[in-house]
């Protein structure tokens, strides 16, 4: 039995892209996620995509760039499943550390505590995201996030969504999204004076 041509063509047009694009959005799907099984998955799972709507692609923008579109919104879906993912609710014991943890950066009055307090960061580059080795402690803190936390900071700052989407999508309250981030942002913050900047 012979498969309709516009079956062939498909099939031999998606191997040649994956043949082309695969590396790259790779590469772009690892750099969001700090995890290889993620990003392969992500690269994969575009790739279905693709094979599945490429009667939507009419060839008016480049390949890579319609990839690449299809991947950017597997990856904010894949932060929207584990920020909505039921282990990560919070219980009262871990809850009560993060309270801890956060109470160690303030005085009673909000006000920072003298060891704690943001140090000026001595920067050998304008941008250090240009920076090989600052990219590779980067991801080291991301990974060290909550997942949760984590996720948040990526549909924010990487995703660069609004704060307003992002809590319709998620179906949580700016409140507690904001929270979040600010927790997020003090790790971080925190991780990078520690393995990077006091380096310098």
């Amino acid at each position: 039995m012979n498969m309709p041509n516009d079956f062939s063509d498909t099939t031999v047009r998606i191997k040649n892209w994956v043949s082309l694009y695969s590396d790259t959005m790779y590469t772009w799907a690892y750099y969001k996620t700090g995890n290889k099984e993620s990003a392969e998955d992500l690269v994969q799972d575009t790739f279905l995509s693709a094979c599945q709507s490429i009667h939507a692609f009419e060839g008016r923008s480049d390949p890579k760039t319609w990839l690449l579109g299809i991947l950017k919104n597997k990856i904010a879906e894949h932060f929207r499943k584990i920020y909505r993912s039921p282990v990560l609710a919070e219980n009262p014991e871990t809850k009560h550390k993060t309270n801890e943890w956060l109470n160690n950066f303030f005085d009673e009055d909000g006000s920072w505590n003298k060891d704690q307090c943001p140090s000026e960061w001595i920067m050998e580059s304008e941008n250090p995201l240009d920076n090989a080795e600052f990219l590779s402690v980067m991801q080291d803190c991301m990974g060290k996030l909550p997942p949760n936390w984590n996720a948040a900071i990526q549909l924010k700052y990487l995703e660069e969504r609004k704060g307003d989407l992002i809590c319709q999508e998620l179906q949580i309250s700016p409140t507690n999204f904001w929270q979040m981030l600010h927790r997020a942002k003090l790790q971080l913050r925190r991780c990078l004076e520690i393995h990077w900047f006091k380096k310098l």
